[in-house]
């Protein structure tokens, strides 16, 4: 999930152009997971009949993440039709009225699924522990699913879900933003330039300072719910450690809870072992009075270190759009240095592109391409978080 904030609404009871987010790790166990772990599904793209556009599409959730992460991104791409919004809340309906006029606002998922016959794709876009019984629902209803991370917080319903989407032949995506964050891409294209030699360490921080109790549905959840940093932010910083550096082998955590009587950590420290050879230092905090760096990455030939967050989310929050000309772009005095031994240079930070996640989701959906997120990743990630969670009980 990106960040959210959303209350459960409507529980279910069952300088160069950047390169695609990747590689994906191979094949075999990730992330110290056992062989025999689950099947993993292919979940690379459709096997139903594909679709003629525009794609209908609703979003379930109309909290931070439905309202700034996925119906402003539906609505600017011409592949899809935002048909309708559901949430129970009467403010937000009316929110979503006013920023789309022409969307049904509906009140329940089940009405929404008996109207399954006019959709084609279903975002849920709600707390991490009504996702899978929603995904589920969708599926019942022959629809295409995409879910915010984390997708499921139980890794056995995780793999269940995964499967019977293959089973059924319905595409079923996972929506990793920070995939598409600007600084991430920026990196990204430096790797794959060798500009940094070979990568031994890297740090990655998302680092807040909000010791007041968070709200809505994040103020009591525990980690079986999907509350805590680790399985909010941390799975955004896990699944971009491992595109760069591949399966983790093994791993030493931190895991805190700073404010009293908070019901699961909002103070992380990870240190993923990959199989390549690298070190991934991440850090997760809602307590940090001084952030650091939001990256740091260090090789035999120089080091890259990026201060600030990705701009994107800022700016819908502030009203822009995703179709503006300056979207995604960043102002130079956060950009990144590369060197080494006090001799850097500047690199411009590269567009963010969000839109990237629903324009690969429609080349899935109309034109057979693999879908932009494999939800195998996703769920690899989930066997992860909770093997960090059990270790520091």
């Amino acid at each position: 999930m990106a960040n959210s904030d959303i209350q459960p609404e409507s529980p279910i009871n069952t300088p160069k152009p950047a390169p695609k987010p990747g590689p994906r790790p191979g094949p075999g166990p990730q992330h110290g997971a056992r062989a025999d772990a689950r099947p993993a599904p292919t979940v690379a793209g459709p096997t139903a009949a594909r679709l003629t556009g525009p794609i209908r599409a609703a979003v379930i959730g109309y909290g931070l993440s439905g309202r700034v992460f996925h119906a402003p991104f539906l609505a600017a791409n011409p592949d899809f039709s935002l048909e309708a919004i559901v949430t129970g809340d009467p403010e937000r309906g009316a929110r979503a009225t006013e920023s789309y006029p022409d969307v049904r606002i509906v009140p329940t998922a089940e009405a929404l699924f008996a109207q399954a016959a006019d959709l084609d794709v279903v975002v849920i876009g709600t707390p991490p522990d009504t996702h899978v019984a929603l995904a589920n629902a969708a599926l019942d209803a022959g629809l295409a699913v995409v879910i915010d991370k984390p997708f499921a917080v139980d890794s056995e319903q995780g793999w269940a879900l995964l499967n019977r989407a293959e089973s059924l032949g319905l595409p079923l995506t996972v929506f990793q933003n920070r995939r598409w964050d600007g600084d991430f891409l920026t990196l990204q294209a430096l790797l794959a330039d060798d500009a940094l030699g070979d990568v031994y360490r890297f740090e990655s921080r998302f680092e807040f300072f909000k010791p007041g109790t968070p709200r809505s549905w994040k103020a009591g959840a525990t980690p079986a719910a999907g509350g805590g940093v680790l399985y909010d932010l941390g799975a955004h910083l896990i699944d971009q450690a491992v595109l760069l550096f591949g399966p983790v082998d093994d791993f030493t955590a931190e895991l805190s809870t700073r404010r009293p009587g908070g019901a699961a950590d909002d103070d992380s420290f990870v240190s993923l072992h990959h199989g390549s050879g690298v070190r991934s230092h991440l850090w997760v905090s809602s307590f940090a009075a001084q952030a650091g760096p939001r990256f740091r990455v260090l090789g035999s030939a120089a080091g890259y270190t990026k201060w600030g967050v990705d701009g994107q989310e800022a700016a819908i929050q502030a009203g822009n759009l995703p179709s503006d000309a300056d979207f995604g772009l960043e102002p130079e005095a956060t950009w990144g240095r590369l060197g080494a031994d006090g001799a850097s240079q500047v690199v411009p930070t590269q567009r963010g592109h969000y839109a990237a996640f629903y324009e690969g989701l429609a080349d899935a959906l109309l034109r057979g391409a693999p879908l932009p997120v494999n939800a195998v990743d996703s769920a690899h990630t989930i066997e992860l978080i909770e093997r960090i969670h059990a270790s520091v009980r």
